[in-house]
């Protein structure tokens, strides 16, 4: 029974190579990806996200990518262009990670706490109050400005009192 399907799709694959059906498949002639490169098991997960260009944070387990939403917040607000903007931004975070201590996942311990608002608006002020340093070539003299003397450390300004 084997052997008789066997060949009806042997012959099925010769019919649609003499009508050229697999004359203009778009990988021939080219070399099979990864061919020769080390097996590895997670090349379907690595070749998706590549094709569909997703960040390789989402293999991340949620304490882990908390953590790291975590470290990115004064990024990620920095151009909010309100106050209020930037407290509904915290805000969702802090939902979500309330929502992760209620339930955690199978991943690994890793300490994650909700971010405090007002440090984060604090900061956020102190960034926009900053004068955005923008650097100016003067055409005039060509002189950079004279080098400031490197200051001298505490300990060798005591010791030159006594």
């Amino acid at each position: 029974m084997t052997e008789a399907w066997e060949a009806s799709v042997e012959a099925k694959i010769q019919d649609a190579v003499q009508r050229g059906e697999f004359d203009d498949l778009p990988g021939m002639g080219k070399p099979i990806p990864g061919r020769g490169a080390p097996y590895d098991e997670a090349w379907w997960i690595k070749s998706f996200l590549e094709r569909e260009a997703l960040p390789s944070d989402l293999l991340l387990p949620t304490s882990l990518q908390l953590r790291r939403r975590i470290e990115q917040v004064p990024d990620e607000v920095r151009d909010l262009p309100t106050e209020q903007s930037v407290r509904d931004f915290v805000g969702q975070l802090n939902a979500q990670i309330v929502a992760w201590l209620r339930f955690p996942d199978d991943g690994p311990r890793v300490a994650v706490r909700p971010v405090n608002t007002e440090d984060v608006i604090r900061r956020w002020r102190a960034d926009r109050a900053r004068p955005k340093v923008t650097t100016t070539v003067t055409q005039t003299a060509g002189v950079l400005p004279p080098a400031r003397r490197p200051r001298r450390p505490w300990w060798r300004r005591w010791r030159r009192r006594g």
